[in-house]
């Protein structure tokens, strides 16, 4: 599963609900493990961060520090740990201990693990059913080397005569969830060439010998071993004709995992890693302050530039600040002397630094500009960070590919003769279009030159006549009283309400604005003659999107056929769809054209 490296679409913390439903799917998955166990995995005071990827697979981790768990499909009801995660509580799960020989090579090459390898008890092979999670083990080391799932039960393998797929692998030590997950680093050979477990039980050592099972073999142990050749050499000839050199990478790979190796004791990775959380607790908070400001220096030298400007400030900590934490440290803001976003970025715009502006309609705090000349500033010199090397001209052809996927939606509103009056008293320009958070600004605006608050309550609008008539002239029945005062946070709606409303889309170097609210895509699956479904997708002009192209791509995505009708009696065409793919077409165009979930309707006329 994780052989080839995917790349995560989304990276976001669990909130404290989603923190405790996966602490009870785990604890429902593995009985075995105590609440104490659950929370050295999961530790009670640390962020836990989701990966979801592609594939479906998400996996959970630390934030800061390593995956732990992932789930296949999402859904939690195929949830494993990982090779880290046994490390650390080596009897989590039921383990295959493999015999002497090459079979340890072929599964941390990603090969499944076939009966011919395992090395059976002299009480008889343990029971266990068919789509059990399991781990492997190499003799004489607690410490597992891979996680998969049972192909059949014990009753069945016997009467095959053990024989045939015994353990599907989903991951394994140095494959690519290993190796990275959310851009951390998770420890390679060189780390833990120190790395010992606390528990004193499992400190014995990691030697080649232990890792391969011993170099002198019996006979039956070499069976086992050509058999477990042969059954490694089929499953890759499915996926790869070159299996031969690829076995050549495996054995090349075992070895320098096995010298790499050759000092580990299973201790140290828990160590390491509770003194790694416990430096992140110690901090105070002087230093966290220290660290956040450090890091918005950081951020507004790398990333942060003035035309992208103005950035809503969840936006410019998650993209931009984030990122520029150190390896292996948690960035809390709840831990600082501001508490709250808004107020620590407030306190730099009073500093001079930056300027920022409450969006009173979303209530959020927004980045507008930079103090480049600040002496902070100035004096900062930004960290020089490792840019890791890519294919270049894979990047290139897979940023052409998409392009003009990348899709930005926004609403905006035009001055109506309503609430001419306003943005005249103000100043503001009535020939543009303003953006909802720009039109709101404009009305507090009016609101302060006339000074409406109520001086007994700050929450409250006098309305006057201006304000008044822009709000509710024609809006109000007659003989109705018209109101003479607005709570702050029903103004900004109802102001914007009072505007034309328009909207502006943006694919890749291509702009449209147009007149009125953003019509949605509308897909719908019917009947047609023979009882064969049919799935029709309208509306992707709004969006910028080439019918012809998106069936060209849905006949080979589906395997179906398609075809572009021009829609009767109306402007734009739709895609043809053969089959009923309503759901997988939804998500479709969500993931790869960037549509927002809002603005998709689904109708299934197939369904009773």
């Amino acid at each position: 599963m994780f052989k080839k490296a995917v790349e995560a679409k989304s990276l976001q913390r669990l909130s404290g609900a989603d923190r405790k439903k996966l602490k009870r799917t785990v604890k429902e998955r593995f009985r075995i493990a105590s609440d104490a166990d659950i929370d050295a995995l999961l530790p009670p005071k640390a962020e836990i961060t989701v990966a979801k990827f592609q594939n479906r697979v998400h996996v959970y981790g630390v934030e800061g520090g390593f995956p732990m768990f992932f789930d296949i499909d999402g859904r939690g009801t195929e949830i494993f740990p990982t090779v880290y995660a046994l490390w650390k509580l080596p009897e989590l799960l039921p383990a295959f201990i493999l015999k002497g020989g090459e079979v340890s090579r072929f599964v941390i090459g990603g090969a499944d693990l076939m009966f011919p390898g395992i090395s059976i008890p002299v009480e008889g092979l343990p029971s266990f059913l068919a789509g059990e999670p399991w781990a492997v083990k190499v003799p004489g080391n607690p410490a597992p080397i891979a996680v998969g799932t049972t192909t059949m039960s014990s009753t069945e393998a016997l009467k095959a005569g053990l024989r045939g797929k015994a353990l599907r692998i989903t991951h394994y030590y140095r494959d690519s969830l290993w190796e990275s997950v959310e851009g951390h680093h998770v420890p390679n050979s060189g780390f833990l060439e120190d790395v010992v477990f606390e528990d004193p039980s499992l400190s014995s050592s990691f030697q080649a010998s232990d890792l391969c099972g011993g170099i002198n073999v019996s006979s039956d142990q070499q069976n086992g071993i050509n058999d477990k050749e042969e059954d490694h050499i089929d499953v890759h000839s499915e996926h790869d004709p070159a299996s031969t050199a690829h076995i050549d990478v495996v054995n090349d790979v075992a070895e320098e995992i096995i010298t790499d190796l050759g000092e580990l004791k299973v201790m140290d990775c828990v160590s390491s890693e509770k003194s790694n959380f416990d430096n992140q607790h110690t901090l105070s908070t002087e230093d966290v302050d220290v660290l956040l400001d450090k890091c918005l220096l950081q951020a507004l030298h790398t990333t942060v530039i003035d035309r992208d400007l103005p950035v809503p400030g969840s936006t410019l900590w998650s993209s931009h600040v984030l990122p520029c934490r150190p390896s292996g440290i948690m960035l809390d803001i709840k831990k600082s002397s501001h508490k709250k976003l808004s107020k620590w970025l407030q306190a730099k715009s009073s500093a001079g630094l930056i300027s920022v502006k409450e969006d009173k309609y979303k209530k959020e705090v927004v980045l507008f500009a930079v103090n480049r000349s600040h002496p902070d500033y100035t004096s900062f010199r930004p960290e020089k960070r490792q840019v890791p090397k890519i294919d270049q001209t894979k990047d290139r052809v897979t940023s052409e590919g998409q392009s003009h996927k990348m899709l930005e939606v926004a609403e905006i509103y035009k001055p109506s003769v309503h609430v001419n009056p306003i943005f005249a008293s103000v100043g503001a320009d009535r020939g543009k279009l303003f953006s909802a958070s720009e039109a709101t600004d404009v009305v507090f605006r009016y609101i302060e030159k006339e000074n409406l608050v109520k001086p007994t309550s700050k929450s409250i609008v006098v309305l006057d006549a201006t304000l008044c008539d822009a709000l509710f002239k024609g809006a109000i029945k007659k003989g109705s009283t018209y109101p003479t005062e607005i709570h702050k946070k029903d103004l900004g709606h109802a102001f914007i309400s009072r505007m034309q409303a328009h909207h502006i889309v943006t694919r890749g170097s291509e702009s449209v604005v147009r007149k009125g609210a953003l019509k949605t895509i509308q897909i719908m699956t019917e009947r047609r003659q023979g009882n064969k479904k049919v799935t029709k997708v309208a509306g992707l002009e709004s969006f910028l999107m080439d019918a012809e192209g998106l069936a060209s791509e849905l006949q080979k995505k589906f395997a179906c056929s398609t075809s572009v009708a021009e829609l009767p009696g109306k402007k734009g065409h739709e895609v043809l769809v053969q089959g009923g793919v309503i759901d997988d077409l939804a998500k479709h165009l969500v993931e790869q054209y960037g549509i927002p979930k809002r603005y998709i309707e689904v109708l299934d006329k197939t369904k009773k």
